[in-house]
This record gives C-alpha cells, structure tokens and sequence, in this order.
C-alpha cells in the first residue's frame, strides 16, 4: 500500500462512514458504493487534505482502492518537485 494509503482509509471510514473490513486493496468504489457525489466529494477532501488535485471521474472510476492510494502518492510525490 502507498504512503498515502492510511489517510485515505481515515477519510473513508470517518466522512463516508465506510466499515473499515470493506477497504480492500481490490475494492471499487462502486464497491464501496460511493456514488458519482461522493466520489466528487472524496475528490474535493482529498485536494484540501492532501494537496491532490484528480479529476474525480479519472482518478477514481473503475479504479481500485489500491491504485487509487498508489495514484495519490504518485501525485503527491510529482506535487512536491
């Protein structure tokens, strides 16, 4: 898992009230059932906690938790250069 991987758990379980056991490595957010809203939403707390900007439509539909963490501190790491 990134780095950044606990941060986003936190934001899942505490905000979207996600139970923690759902927050696979392989979990969707469809999985998750995080609708368009809260995906946008997700997108928005993640760019004020972390600094990320990510098109919430290509950072996280379809995609992974996993690679979802993986593109966040990608993104950050590419940020802080």
């Amino acid at each position: 898992m990134s780095e950044l991987h606990p941060t986003l758990v936190d934001v899942l379980t505490n905000t979207f009230k996600v139970p923690a056991v759902e927050l696979r490595p392989e979990a969707t957010m469809d999985d998750l059932e995080m609708d368009s809203l809260a995906v946008a939403e997700l997108g928005v707390i993640v760019k004020e906690t972390l600094g990320v900007d990510a098109d919430s439509d290509s950072a996280y539909k379809g995609a992974t938790l996993g690679r979802i963490s993986a593109f966040l501190t990608e993104s950050a790491t590419a940020g802080a250069r």
